[in-house]
């Protein structure tokens, strides 16, 4: 990526970001925003400060985490179509969740806990529906895997809210969606506390990433643990999915539209290629919740609809070249 291309991605960060304090069902100028930030005795500093900063903050991190999530699993497993929705982690994460609410879980912590080894539990079960013969892992079977296993996840979660007497986990319909209506600065920090960890692996594994794209084997003579590698990627991408899923639901399809948007300008050299992506994801989730506040004005549209109504026809265009 050239460095007119990097500061035109941190002008569009910049943009999004204040255009999501900005907007919403009291429309704020840039001046108020600014004013509110500024000060906490300013008219609009507690729309500002308490309700759209920890959202806008939140989405944004969790935008990043994903497209992260997806540059890391596209790479690992050498398929474009993959990404932690259409490979199961997102449904297998949200069942965790959705347990968890319906068994009335305590803490913070619980939820993102159960989530964690619900997506594990996903990743197993996926990689282990995808060894062929010579326990050889498939790409396209692992891909076929992940949405067979997701739907199944899915269908267990509508079950469990249906036959819960759980009232929070009746309501956990709109939140399984993706939304980040209930955003806090407690959610925000327990999403900052899971995500360090796993952001900071996937980058240190940059290289094995590199390597891991041209093939098991080249990747293996080229002095790379394979299996230690895999098992990082796998296990980094179920915290982060998990994670995402109890802050705000389920939102599909980011991992999958914004590598495939970073990859058109930079090179795919995962040490600079997954930064950018997660700026760049930051970016898009920050503009798909603002799109969710707005289009509808006062009702709010969860984010997970506006992220497939554009990660839906990229998917079949992906899927038509894979195919081809």
């Amino acid at each position: 990526m050239s460095r007119g291309h990097l500061a035109l991605l941190l002008l569009a960060v910049a943009v999004s970001l204040v255009v999501g304090l900005s907007a919403g069902t009291v429309p704020l100028s840039p001046g108020q925003v600014w004013a509110g930030l500024r000060s906490a005795g300013a008219p609009a500093a507690v729309i500002v400060r308490e309700v759209r900063a920890p959202r806008v903050l939140l989405a944004f991190l969790v935008g990043g985490s994903l497209g992260m999530c997806g540059a890391a699993l596209q790479a690992m497993i050498r398929n474009p179509l993959a990404e932690p929705y259409l490979l199961g982690l997102s449904g297998g994460a949200g069942l965790g969740a959705v347990l968890a609410i319906a068994s009335r879980a305590a803490g913070p912590w619980a939820v993102p806990v159960a989530a964690f080894i619900g997506a594990l539990g996903a990743v197993a079960l996926v990689y282990r529906l995808s060894l062929v013969s010579g326990r050889r892992l498939d790409p396209r079977v692992l891909l076929l895997s992940g949405v067979v296993v997701g739907s199944f996840f899915i269908a267990l979660m509508s079950s469990v809210m249906v036959l819960s007497d759980s009232a929070a986990t009746r309501n956990a319909f709109l939140w399984l969606l993706g939304g980040f209506g209930s955003s806090s600065w407690q959610s925000l920090a327990v999403f900052a506390a899971y995500a360090a960890i796993p952001l900071g692996m996937l980058l240190l594994n940059a290289r094995g990433l590199d390597l891991l794209a041209l093939g098991e084997e080249p990747a293996q003579h080229l002095g790379v643990d394979v299996d230690r590698t895999m098992r990082v990627v796998y296990v980094c991408t179920a915290l982060l999915t998990a994670a995402s899923v109890a802050a705000c639901g389920i939102i599909g399809f980011v991992g999958l539209v914004v590598p495939h948007a970073v990859r058109t300008v930079a090179r795919p050299i995962h040490r600079t290629l997954l930064p950018l992506v997660f700026l760049a994801g930051g970016c898009f989730l920050v503009l798909c919740d603002v799109v969710s506040r707005v289009v509808v004005r006062p009702l709010e549209l969860p984010v997970g609809v506006v992220t497939a109504l554009v990660g839906v026809p990229l998917f079949a265009l992906l899927l038509r070249r894979t195919l081809a």
